[in-house]
């Protein structure tokens, strides 16, 4: 595929770009993408239960067999300690550092070497397997980007630097692909995140839309073979959603100023603790996951809910907690935020993974509390807390109304007019608190 300049707003494709749209080359490109969305998606899907049974067995499975009838309180304390040293030491010894650091932003760079992708792996692993809160989507671009094109050069070393980077987009499509509920959802986040535009983002982006479509129906046809696929991003049985209101849309203008607030501090502490953990990797490392396995051990000491609320990326617990929000008080919310917020803050300055899972988990949780007060239905206040928060952790708006309405189901469309409010707001009070550089994260 040749460069295209880009074509100015409103005017029509550029000639060429149709021109490479029918073009043999492209064709050829398509089909690249759709082969290589079989086993990188299959990889992703075993990668992700991998990270489950990782997680069922340290924090059930072992203390069993050590004897005790569930996890004691103090056991976090182990386990995010050898997750601390495992991390600590592939990021100061392997090659790549284990990947970008997760309080990055999604923009477009450099795919992970061969020799990298190992790193990538065990610090994955390590971080998401053993507690830490983080979610495993940017290992999975990482990991689907940079196997992809290394697909690719075996089969031909001259690949073009242009070719080679729609291949790899393709390559994180395919891995994401059902990670976010929909192949549409995980696609739309690497679409606004991904940078590969101008007259040709089409041709760009849509051998990813190929390889996203089928990986989701390979995710489908292994969980139907295996029945042991990971646990899906959906949300339903809430409560119906008529429509909103004015004291509503009162709500979402406080809900993204409060999102905005929270988040920017979330980041804040993140970047300014990463400072000081670079120098200092393997030592500090442990150390802040000790801090973490402290946050949920007060917690389940102060509210006596499961240390699964701070803990893990929240893509699993999101659905229990607002299927039992009746369950939890004020207090006991307003608490898993705090706990749930310095953990998450800890954890991005200093472990790898992603951030997209624990901002939807913070956003819903707030919500919910939120709708302790008047004028504030619950399905609204988690829709747009949900939504609030991606934009601020993620900068990447569209997407975040999206992963709100889509979520929701039924209720998505009626609520969505709150959410882009919410997030609006979010995302542009947020950026009143942001540096002027803010550092990117590879998204293929």
């Amino acid at each position: 595929m040749g460069d295209t300049a880009a074509a100015p707003a409103g005017t029509a494709t550029p000639p060429d770009a149709e021109a490479q749209l029918r073009s043999p080359a492209y064709l050829r490109l398509l089909v690249i993408a759709a082969v290589i969305g079989v086993p990188i998606s299959a990889a992703a899907y075993y990668f992700l239960h991998l990270v489950n049974m990782l997680q069922s067995w340290v924090y059930a499975d072992l203390p069993r067999a050590l004897g005790f009838a569930t996890a004691p309180l103090w056991w976090p304390l182990p386990m995010l300690g050898i997750s601390g040293v495992l991390v600590g030491l592939t990021v100061q010894h392997l090659p790549g550092r284990g990947g970008h650091s997760p309080v990055d932003r999604f923009e477009p760079g450099a795919v992970p070497k061969p020799v990298e992708l190992p790193g990538v792996l065990l610090a994955a692993l390590a971080s998401l397997g053993l507690g830490v809160v983080l979610g495993p989507e940017a290992p999975l671009i990482a990991l689907g980007g940079g196997l992809a094109v290394c697909a690719v050069r075996l089969a031909r070393r001259d690949v073009p630097q242009r070719v080679a980077a729609v291949v790899a987009a393709a390559g994180s499509f395919a891995a994401v692909s059902a990670l976010l509920g929909s192949p549409i959802t995980g696609a739309f986040l690497l679409m606004e995140a991904s940078g590969l535009g101008g007259a040709t983002l089409g041709l760009v982006l849509l051998p990813g839309l190929l390889a996203a479509g089928i990986g989701s129906l390979i995710f489908v046809g292994l969980n139907a073979l295996t029945g042991i696929g990971p646990a899906e991003l959906a949300l339903p049985g809430l409560p119906q959603f008529d429509h909103p209101d004015v004291a509503q849309f009162g709500w979402a203008l406080v809900i993204g100023v409060l999102a905005a607030l929270v988040g920017s501090g979330i980041r804040w502490l993140a970047t300014a603790l990463r400072a000081h953990v670079e120098r200092h990797t393997v030592l500090l490392t442990p150390v802040i996951g000790l801090a973490v396995a402290g946050l949920a051990i007060a917690y389940v000491a102060v509210t006596g809910h499961s240390a699964s609320d701070v803990l893990f990326s929240g893509e699993a617990e999101l659905s229990p907690l607002l299927q039992g929000s009746a369950g939890y008080s004020v207090g006991a919310l307003l608490m898993l935020l705090v706990c749930k917020g310095l953990a998450y803050g800890l954890c991005l300055s200093s472990f790898r993974g992603g951030p997209v899972f624990p901002a939807l988990y913070i956003g819903a949780a707030g919500g919910i509390a939120l709708s302790h007060l008047p004028g504030l239905p619950m399905v609204a206040g988690v829709a747009m807390g949900i939504g609030a928060m991606c934009a601020v952790m993620l900068k990447l708006p569209l997407t975040s109304v999206m992963l709100a309405t889509l979520l929701l189901y039924a209720d998505g469309l009626a609520v969505m007019p709150l959410v882009i409010v919410a997030v609006v707001v979010a995302h542009v009070v947020a950026a009143r608190f942001a540096p002027d550089q803010d550092p990117v994260i590879s998204a293929g």
